[in-house]
């Protein structure tokens, strides 16, 4: 027995053994992967500099400004240590001035009190001309920086509006915004670093070009650091590169929460759930925290690193040009004018090594906003697509299918006709695909077979703006801006006068309840038109609709959430709105569209039923079911009064 446990032991410890084995190789293996992946996208980050330069042409004489201002402040800062040199070796040491000063400096050799003062304003007017060409710089980058960021952010907004709903349906808001607003402003950054980039190698050149002719060894010393230096920036692009990637997720994600629960408040409030949304919201921000702060220590952890190599450096390169001082081979102010010109090298060189780190980030940054912007727009004009003038209202669905991603098939080859000036009710049960089936009209989505004619027209082959022009639609939820309630009927029609935005407001009967408003037209209406109740937020929907004046009009249950005598008024508006108008309208309560010119009955994305109510009544099908379910509840008590017909023929 003994002999089996010790078998057995030895055996476990070779496992164990082996399994260490694996784990390390496997972690090496995906180390390496990580760093093959990092060095991969960092290649194809490269791809994003044409793109850049493109935001930057309109701008291009700030550019070659900035690139003088460049050259002008690399020069200025080789000039910057000389003036040392000559106050310690000139001044203090009476030796000969070199042959470029000398035909200016010696005849005053003798008085070292005005050479004093001449070194030493020098070296102030060299600072004072360096600081000017900063200020310049900065102004003038500042400049590109600002206009090409608004130019980005207005391509990213512009591109976002244009994706289709689609789209939008699978993203959260959030991390759009993100997107456009804070990751939008690193274009610029990319070429804001460029320049220093480009100043620092200049200095760097030149400098140690100097270096190199006052003193070969001390030059050869100083490059040292240089394998170093590139050791620990290859190291962080390979390791930060994929944190950085997930850091900026989490914080999109943070925004995303924040959206939503602003947009939601109402609902919070009402279920009481403040302390859980802000828990939610609080563990998501400690995990970006936690996240952020090892990015930052490692980053700074870089920066150090950096900063040590140099320092380093510069230890040893006065160590030996200290041993070349007491050798004699170097006198004391020129190893002062070396120190500090070595001490310039590094200084680029540190510039250059924690900017190719910073880079990183931007690439992460762009990398995300360029793929928003590369999202491919769904809908679209196609090339032979024309507009077209206001249509006389005639639209017919043939055989159309669509499916939401990843969902079953939501309308399945529907038929339908509408003439000019009908009214076409659209019934049915709950997830039938009525909102769907209307929604195909002004191409917010597009069907995956079949098509759909506009008086004769495939729909895809007119241009969208046109197309979209031919419709006015009042949704369930009036959806309204913070804007005035001028500004939101105004929408309907952008050059409407103040007299049309009143007619209109009298047509949707909204004008007598604003005028008892205390700023009228002028009253600011807050978030999603939050000053104002159900019924009249409704009302200037109707009333949006009716300075639109398009010939077809599209109701999405516009009544279903409003009291019976608020009801009332809002169906009289939109009588007077569909006259003279093809009218879809979608009606949870049959009693609104019993008296349409065509009754659309769906069932699980199918017309199951068409025809008018006296024609579908006597079926004893879907609809009339449907009705009859209605009406005896109302019988018994159990539903609101029916209001009068929206339509009556």
């Amino acid at each position: 027995m003994l002999l089996r446990i010790r078998q057995v032991r030895r055996e476990m410890t070779s496992r164990t053994k082996v399994m260490g084995v694996v784990t390390d190789v496997s972690r090496n293996l995906l180390s390496e992967r990580v760093r093959q992946s990092a060095r991969t996208e960092s290649i194809r980050s490269m791809k994003y500099f044409p793109r850049v330069l493109h935001y930057l042409r309109p701008y291009r004489r700030a550019a070659w400004l900035a690139v003088f201002l460049v050259f002008l402040g690399a020069g200025f800062s080789l000039l910057t240590p000389w003036p040392l040199q000559i106050l310690i070796d000139n001044v203090f040491d009476r030796k000969p001035f070199p042959r470029a000063l000398g035909f200016f400096l010696n005849p005053i050799a003798d008085h070292r009190l005005l050479l004093l003062v001449l070194v030493t304003s020098a070296s102030l007017l060299i600072t004072l001309l360096q600081n000017a060409i900063t200020v310049l710089s900065e102004y003038v980058m500042t400049k590109i920086d600002q206009s090409m960021v608004l130019d980005f952010r207005s391509d990213l907004m512009l591109h976002a509006q244009r994706l289709s709903l689609a789209f939008h349906d699978q993203r959260r808001t959030g991390k759009i915004i993100f997107a456009i607003n804070q990751l939008g402003g690193d274009i610029a950054r990319l070429l804001t670093i460029v320049p220093r980039l480009a100043e620092s190698v200049l200095t760097l050149v030149g400098m140690f070009w100097i270096v190199l002719i006052m003193d070969a060894q001390i030059a050869v010393v100083a490059l040292g650091v240089v394998p170093f230096l590139y050791y620990s920036v290859s190291r962080y692009m390979n390791r930060v590169q994929p944190q950085l990637r997930e850091v900026q997720g989490l914080e999109a994600e943070s925004l995303s929460i924040v959206h939503e629960i602003i947009s939601m408040l109402r609902v919070v409030v009402a279920f009481g759930r403040e302390k859980h949304e802000y828990l939610r919201f609080r563990a998501q921000g400690e995990v970006t925290v936690d996240k952020r702060v090892k990015l930052t220590v490692r980053q700074t952890m870089f920066s150090l690193g950096i900063n040590t190599i140099t320092a380093a450096g510069t230890a040893i390169v006065l160590g030996f040009g200290g041993w070349h001082v007491v050798q004699g081979d170097l006198t004391a102010g020129r190893l002062l004018v070396v120190i500090a010109y070595i001490a310039a090298v590094y200084k680029p060189l540190e510039t250059i090594s924690t900017t190719i780190g910073s880079m990183q980030e931007i690439f992460v940054a762009l990398d995300t906003s360029f793929g928003l912007l590369d999202t491919p727009v769904e809908i679209k004009d196609t090339a032979h697509a024309k507009p077209i003038a206001r249509c006389e209202g005639w639209v017919r669905f043939e055989n159309v299918n669509f499916a939401y991603e990843d969902r079953r098939q939501t309308l399945a080859d529907v038929s339908v006709e509408a003439k000019p000036g009908q009214v076409i009710g659209i019934v049915g049960p709950t997830g039938a695909g009525k909102t769907t089936l209307v929604n195909l009209l002004p191409r917010f989505y597009e069907p995956q077979s079949g098509r759909i004619l506009l008086d004769g027209h495939d729909i895809r082959d007119l241009t969208l703006a046109s197309l979209r022009d031919q419709f006015s639609i009042v949704l369930q939820e009036p959806l309204l801006f913070s804007g005035t309630i001028a500004e939101n009927i105004r929408y309907g029609r952008l050059d409407a006068t103040d007299d049309e935005i009143i007619e209109a407001a009298e047509a949707a009967n909204a004008h007598d309840f604003v005028m008892r408003l205390p700023h009228k037209y002028e009253t600011a209406l807050g978030e999603r038109g939050a000053m104002l109740s159900g019924g009249e937020r409704q009302r200037i929907s109707v009333a949006r609709a009716f300075l639109r004046n398009s010939p077809i009009l599209i109701l999405d249950e516009p009544t279903s959430s409003i009291d019976t005598k608020t009801e009332a008024v809002i169906l009289d508006a939109l009588e007077r709105l569909m006259l003279g108008r093809t009218t879809f309208m979608i009606a949870h309560r049959l009693s609104t569209v019993r008296n349409a010119d065509l009754l659309v009955v769906l069932q699980e994305g199918r017309v199951v039923e068409q025809g008018t109510h006296e024609q579908l009544s006597s079926r004893r099908g879907v609809y009339q079911q449907l009705y009859e379910m209605q009406t005896n509840g109302k019988r018994n008590g159990t539903a609101r009064q029916d209001p009068t017909p929206l339509y009556r023929g």
